[in-house]
Formats: C-alpha cells, sequence, structure tokens
C-alpha cells in the first residue's frame, strides 16, 4: 500500500470514473488502474464496485476511502512543517464560497493575495453551504468561506466580520419615504427572496419573520438564485428585498437612494472561514484571513449592537 495508490482511489471516488481520475492525476488510465487493483489484490477486498456506472465504492471501499483520507492529511503535515520552517506560503489552496459573498469579497482579495503569495495555486468553488461543509469533510475543500454559526460537528470556524443587510427599497414602497426603518415594517411589503439551498434566506425570513406573514395582503415571494436579480425585481416590480452591505459598496448616488439601513440593534451575518480541526495548511489559511480581514470595513469587525441572524441547514 501506497499513498499514491490512496491518491488514486480518492480521485476515483470523487469523480467515479477512473478516466476522469487518472487526467486529475495526470496519469495513463491504464496506469491508474493497474495501481488500484494492485491495492485491491494487496488488501484483499474489491474497493469499487466496476460493474456500475458511473464507478462507485464497494461498503468496505467506503470506510477504505474515509481512512485513505485521514492518511492523506496526516502526510501532508511533514510538507507544512517544511513549509512554516521556511516561512513559506505556496502550494495549493482550495476554497469554497458562497454566492453571496464571493462577487463582493473576492475581486479585491484575490487580488491582493496572489500579488503578495505568488507561489501559491488558488482553486475557488462557488457552492451552497451544504455542499462546502461536505467537501471539507470529504478532504476536497481545504476552507470554506460561509455564514455562521453553524454548530457543525466536525468543522471549525473562524469568524472573519459582521456584515450588516440593508433593504433595496422600491420608489412605490411607503418605505422609501424613511431615512431608516425596523424589522416590523417589513411585513406588510412584498418581499423578493433567495431560493432553497441559499442560507441567506433562511436570515432573511428570520429577520422579517415572512413565514408568519406570508398570507399577508399583497406579499408573495419571487425565487432566484442571484442577488443582483432580486435587485432587478425591485426595481421593475416594486417591493423590498434584503441585500448584503459588501454587494452595496460600489453603488451609485442613484442606487443608493433605494437603500435603508436598519435601526439598532443591526441585523448582521457573521461570515468565517471554515475548517477542518486536522486542516493542514495553517499558513496559507492564515495569510487568507488577513487579507480577507484587511480588504472589509472597518465597522464589519464588531458585533457590537448587532443582531447576529443565524439558520438552519
Amino acid at each position: 500500500m501506497t499513498l499514491v495508490q490512496l491518491e488514486y482511489i480518492i480521485a476515483v471516488d470523487m469523480y467515479r470514473s477512473f478516466v476522469a481520475a487518472a487526467e486529475h492525476c495526470f496519469v495513463t488510465q491504464p496506469t491508474l488502474s493497474m495501481q488500484v487493483q494492485k491495492l485491491e489484490e494487496s488488501i484483499g477486498v474489491k474497493i469499487f464496485d466496476r460493474s456500475r456506472q458511473p464507478v462507485v465504492p464497494t461498503e468496505i471501499g467506503q470506510k477504505i476511502i474515509q481512512q485513505a483520507r485521514v492518511i492523506l492529511t496526516e502526510s501532508k503535515k511533514i510538507e507544512e512543517l517544511l513549509l512554516e520552517e521556511k516561512g513559506e506560503v505556496s502550494g495549493e489552496l482550495r476554497v469554497g464560497v458562497i454566492p453571496t459573498i464571493a462577487p463582493y469579497l473576492l475581486p479585491e482579495v484575490l487580488t491582493r493575495f496572489i500579488k503578495k503569495f505568488p507561489k501559491l495555486h488558488l482553486q475557488i468553488w462557488e457552492y451552497t453551504t451544504e455542499r462546502i461543509i461536505q467537501e471539507l469533510k470529504q478532504g476536497k475543500l481545504d476552507c470554506g468561506i460561509l455564514s455562521t454559526p453553524l454548530h457543525e460537528n466536525g468543522i471549525d470556524e473562524i469568524p472573519l466580520y459582521y456584515e450588516p443587510f440593508v433593504a433595496y427599497v422600491s420608489e412605490k414602497s411607503a418605505l422609501y419615504a424613511k431615512k431608516m426603518i425596523t424589522t416590523e415594517e417589513l411585513d406588510d411589503e412584498k418581499l423578493w427572496l433567495l431560493n432553497e439551498g441559499h442560507c441567506m434566506r433562511g436570515q432573511v425570513l428570520k429577520l422579517c419573520q415572512y413565514k408568519h406573514n406570508q398570507t399577508a395582503s399583497g406579499a408573495f415571494a419571487y425565487n432566484t438564485g442571484s442577488v443582483e436579480t432580486l435587485k432587478r425585481m425591485v426595481d421593475i416590480n416594486s417591493g423590498l428585498t434584503i441585500l448584503p452591505e459588501m454587494s452595496i459598496l460600489g453603488y451609485d448616488e442613484e442606487q443608493l437612494a433605494h437603500i435603508r439601513y436598519f435601526k439598532a440593534p443591526e441585523p448582521v451575518r457573521e461570515v468565517s472561514l471554515v475548517i477542518t480541526p486536522n486542516f493542514v495548511k495553517k499558513q496559507a489559511v492564515s495569510a487568507l484571513k488577513a487579507e480577507i480581514i484587511a480588504v472589509v470595513p472597518e465597522r464589519f469587525q464588531t458585533k457590537q449592537k448587532k443582531d447576529v441572524l443565524t439558520f438552519e441547514l
């Protein structure tokens, strides 16, 4: 049994294809298949059911692959120790980010990060919270950037900042005449929501107690996966939507005229770096944390006089 063989079975499990796994590992498909077969012969069990397409692990194969991930993670700690000794941030960092954070935070962070750490190769995926958690536990991601707290076993959270929510209000809404608003004033408004699977949807529903008031006169929900689409819906069809403040930092005066802040305690979401307890790329993750904190507004750094909204997966 070798580390290379363990890498191969993890790749096959990830892609559910010997061809795709071989491409990922930069070897030929016969080479990868032969090494997997040798491993199976040496331990006396079948790791994969090749009669099914896509290929799936056997019951014992799933347990072996899970342990293989642990072994490879521990083996990489030696490399991390050597990098720490050299004071070098290099290698690869695989990051999952939820879609309501990625487009507003990452462009500036990545520009700074790439210039400062040219030897570190970043791979970024926009995923839902549920998928980020799943891929962290499977070892497919090194860290995630998402809204917390999660209360998830096997996941550690490193809070980064507390981002306020704001209302984007139509000119036709009665709230447009107000300078600041309260959550109670949202009850009878048309509310445009993200669709199921986005944690911000749950936070918004909690913010305005919308489930309780969804039968109110004139109230309805339009489901979309885009924050920008929500804003467009308000512009065309009236009502309001709730936006994370980072999404409006580039707005012009005309767009800002539609923004209404909430009276204290200001509703916010906690944004964190999430990792598994045995993660190994400590220097790279610490560097990413520092660059994120450097670009977000200073007022986001504290949660005093703020109401941190939670959600359920």
